[in-house]
């Protein structure tokens, strides 16, 4: 039994919850080791490919807004444990497309419910964690979630590599991609199993007017001391308010710029185009860098180790350096990093420093706009609106996930990409310009909140709009 205000019954804690982003980050991950085959085996057009692959974003967006309704009555343990289940269903049910009738439609129904689930985690997870964090390290024990992202397409692509690997193609095309869905069962099982062994967020208590429980968490997480302050803010944070805003207070001249900030930050993480990487890595690797399909599944890992090393330097920087560095600092690198790959392309030069533009991009994604969004997100809304405040902004994050890896292939695909000026490299300027939005966006609007506690973090707010 671990004593009271243990360091290591906070990262447990986080190691667990962050099981959500590992789930998020398998279950992307997946798609793009299968897309590669089940494209082949349903002789998908670049329409349907992007319709099944970007599905289960869809049930993103859909879990995304009903995640912040679900948090308020569930809390947030209890909407991680919905979670696990929805992934289990949607691992079990991707892999059977093919042995029943209606087969396409089918895979976009277990797709769409995994995407429910993520939506859900995808909010929870982080703020779960955040509301158990203190100031000085929030910033850290949030990036858990991103890092277990990054693991879980590290750990996809392993398995999707050693499925896949050394089989002829006409395997992985019957056969292999469903076993690529059902290896996910695993970790979601555990993911189900282990939220079991952590406490509900004192906060959401603090909500329900359960302060006993609340202090009883606050203090095992952070010890005596230190839980009576945290309760002391928690209360003076939350007032008179029971169970967050409703919806028509979102467009409150005090709130409403909050959540502007929030969802416009959210989407910018996904117009940077990391998920048309992520997603259709394969497609890029084998068609616009000329690499042989043997190699695919290879280049897919060596990108996914980017990811993960990257994620770590993050992990430590962000408590150190502060947010808003790492976010700019970070663009910097995406921007040169498609500015390579796309000038390369543009030129018909590719080759390794094409490869290379890649890697820095995703690198240069993983150590800012991967983590640092979430856990901007995780600390910016204020007590009494981040449940409403966090959905919206996630789900807005899900829909241009979804825009984005809708249209990525179709541009690719169409005339105007594929001939004349542009030479396969249209997609990546259209990034870059996105990219540049984000360095000035971030400099004008988003507050530096490295060190501040969540309730200091709404009087930041209140500065500048009035109060919540």
């Amino acid at each position: 039994m671990l004593k009271e205000g243990s360091p290591f019954y906070l990262i447990m804690i986080s190691i667990i919850a962050a099981l959500g982003g590992l789930l998020f980050g398998y279950d992307t991950g997946v798609i793009n080791g299968t897309q590669f085959y089940f494209s082949k085996y349903f002789d998908l057009s670049a329409a349907m490919k992007g319709w099944v692959v970007g599905s289960a974003l869809l049930g993103c967006f859909t879990g995304a807004l009903l995640s912040g309704p679900l948090s308020r009555i569930l809390g947030r343990k209890y909407s991680l444990v919905l979670s696990a289940l929805l992934f289990t269903m949607s691992a079990w049910g991707s892999g059977l497309p093919g042995f029943l009738p209606e087969s396409v439609s089918l895979l976009v129904v277990f797709r769409l419910i995994g995407g429910l689930g993520i939506g859900i985690a995808s909010m929870n997870a982080p703020t779960y964690i955040a509301e158990l964090s203190p100031a000085d390290i929030r910033g850290r024990m949030v990036t858990f979630y991103q890092m277990a992202i990054v693991i879980g397409f590290f750990v996809v692509f392993l398995v999707t590599y050693f499925i896949g690997s050394g089989q002829e193609e006409a395997y992985n095309v019957n056969r292999g991609w469903r076993l690529m869905f059902w290896s996910e069962l695993a970790p979601c099982l555990l993911f189900f199993l282990l939220l079991f062994l952590v406490p509900k967020s004192p906060r959401w208590l603090m909500l329900k007017g359960r302060a006993e429980e609340a202090l009883a968490v606050l203090t095992r997480v952070h010890g005596p001391e230190i839980a009576e302050t945290e309760m002391q803010e928690i209360r003076q944070s939350i007032r008179e308010e029971r169970g967050g805003l409703s919806f028509k207070d979102i467009f409150r001249k005090s709130v409403l710029p909050i959540i502007l900030i929030g969802s416009v930050l959210s989407a910018l993480q996904q117009f940077t185009g990391i998920n048309a990487v992520l997603y259709y890595g394969a497609d890029i690797f084998e068609k616009a860098l000329g690499f042989g399909q043997e190699d695919v599944l290879a280049q897919q890992v060596l990108l996914a180790g980017v990811n993960v090393a990257f994620t770590f330097l993050a992990m430590f920087t962000v408590d150190k350096w502060g947010r808003k560095p790492l976010v700019i600092s970070g663009s910097v690198g995406m921007l040169v990093g498609f500015l390579m790959l796309g000038s390369t392309l543009m030129a018909g030069q590719v080759g390794l420093l094409s490869l290379i533009g890649i890697l820095t991009f995703v690198g240069s994604f993983a150590m800012s706009m991967g983590p640092i969004v979430w856990v901007i997100l995780s600390e910016m809304f204020p007590n009494s609106i981040r449940s409403i405040g966090m959905s919206i902004a996630v789900a807005v994050q899900w829909g241009a996930n979804y825009l984005v890896s809708q249209s990525f292939p179709m541009v690719v695909e169409s005339e105007a990409n594929i001939s004349g000026f542009w030479n396969g490299s249209l997609p990546y300027f259209l990034f870059i310009g996105f990219i540049a939005i984000i360095i000035w966006f971030t400099w004008k609007f988003i507050p530096e909140t490295k060190g501040q506690s969540l309730e200091k973090i709404e009087h930041l707010w209140e500065e500048r709009y009035g109060e919540i």
